[in-house]
């Protein structure tokens, strides 16, 4: 019996998606959310509901072509639950049901966010939801103007809906069948634009949200929201940039897919067609993707920023500081050590991948790894062509990325500090 009370808030969480997983496995799988005439493996189920929960956007199979409206409405609700988080559901349903928030949940939505103080827990929670609702709401609205073009009204509200919740989310799904994507609205100015802010916002973190609404002013922002509004735009700049400049690709569209790179995962241009430095570009985004406490993955922008200051700073033998403020010790050691978590993860499933795939490129394998591990669901085209056993690697590797490396690692160790202390003796760096 699995004694809950005594167990950490890490494994709770990872307990807590690994359980949402199964029960979304276990439903795509039974034939009610499947098309008529179509079945779906055991494998391409638990990658589904993987990509899904972990907000990925990887698919293995066409869910429009797969799946019926029950198995759709599924997936847009494992999206809705892996994007505002296990803790964040839970913590909501019981203020839902007029009861007290214990100590217990609001310590497990402080891990699940990333965050450093127990205070206004519940507040946060409330904010996220109401969040959540007027920007999917906004979504649906500006989505359903574009598809109700193209579809019909109770056709173009349904795909509106998951739209949103995907972009919002940050997953990447798409319903409009055959593996298409958004691509055939890569001129659409009013989808790009809307579907750009819906992941944005989604990739913000909704504490930063909360402070942006409350402060207004960015002088006034705290250190942490200053740093993600600064990376945020930086990376956004930079990727557009550097996109337009090597790849066939209007502005429009190089924007677009600078903003899916941050964990995102949709696309307006077939990427199998995109050069080995556009290639490139997408990786690095991907693998800083968006910032803590949002509904995307990534190492995060907070810590990209952390470790290239801490390299200026041992380079000028200046202290490590941002916006007048000292960055503690604690925060650099955490920033190296999820950054190498993260790359020792993708470079060893790339190398079990490449193994089992030989006839696919390394790039191409890599960038299938780290768009898993950056929960992003940009893909090469490979995915659904994958055998079952790199599927589940990939699996493995979305699951590992939505809840943080260090995460993962802490679940087997425990976190009680040791007493015990050596003498300190220096080691020869470099």
């Amino acid at each position: 019996m699995i004694n809950f009370k005594k167990m950490s808030p890490g494994r709770i969480i990872v307990l807590g998606f690994a359980l949402v997983v199964l029960t979304g496995t276990t439903l795509l799988y039974l034939p009610i959310s499947s098309n008529e005439g179509v079945s779906v493996t055991l494998v391409d189920a638990l990658f589904t509901a993987t990509s899904a929960v972990c907000v990925t956007g990887l698919v293995a199979v066409d869910l429009a072509n797969t799946f019926n409206v029950f198995g759709r409405t599924v997936v847009a609700i494992l999206i809705q639950i892996g994007g505002l988080g296990v803790a964040s559901i839970g913590v909501a349903f019981i203020l839902l049901s007029r009861k007290n928030v214990g100590l217990k949940e609001r310590i497990l939505v402080k891990e699940s966010m990333n965050l450093n103080s127990l205070q206004g827990m519940v507040r946060l929670v409330k904010s996220i939801i109401t969040t959540t609702v007027f920007f999917e709401g906004t979504g649906i609205i500006l989505s359903f103007l574009v598809f109700s073009k193209d579809y019909s009204p109770l056709s173009a509200l349904g795909i509106s809906i998951f739209h949103s919740i995907s972009a919002f989310n940050n997953a990447g799904f798409d319903i409009l069948g055959d593996f298409k994507n958004l691509t055939p609205y890569k001129d659409n100015v009013l989808l790009n634009l809307t579907t750009c802010g819906l992941i944005i916002f989604g990739g913000l973190g909704f504490y930063a949200i909360r402070e942006i609404k409350q402060k207004k002013h960015f002088k006034t922002f705290g250190v942490n929201t200053k740093i993600v509004i600064t990376m945020t735009v930086t990376l956004l700049t930079l990727g557009t940039v550097l996109l337009k400049c090597t790849e066939n690709i209007s502005w429009l569209g190089a924007f677009f897919q600078s903003t899916s790179a941050r964990t995102a995962g949709f696309n307006t241009y077939p990427l199998g067609d995109f050069s080995t430095s556009g290639l490139l570009t997408l990786i690095f985004l991907m693998f800083v993707g968006a910032s803590p406490g949002s509904t995307g993955g990534g190492i995060k922008t907070t810590t990209a920023f952390v470790i290239f200051k801490s390299i200026y700073s041992i380079s000028a033998n200046k202290n490590c500081t941002a916006f007048k403020r000292k960055i503690p010790k604690e925060s650099i050691i955490k920033a190296f050590v999820i950054m190498t978590l993260a790359g020792l993860l993708v470079c060893f499933n790339t190398f079990l991948i490449c193994l089992i795939e030989p006839q696919y490129t390394f790039l191409q394998v890599l960038f299938e790894t780290v768009s898993g591990f950056g929960t992003v669901g940009l893909s090469t085209g490979i995915t659904p062509y994958l055998a079952d056993l790199s599927k589940i690697i990939l699996s493995f590797t979305m699951f590992c990325g939505r809840l943080g490396p260090l995460t993962m690692m802490c679940i087997w160790f425990s976190r009680t500090p040791s007493s015990l202390s050596y003498p300190e003796e220096k080691i020869t760096i470099g």
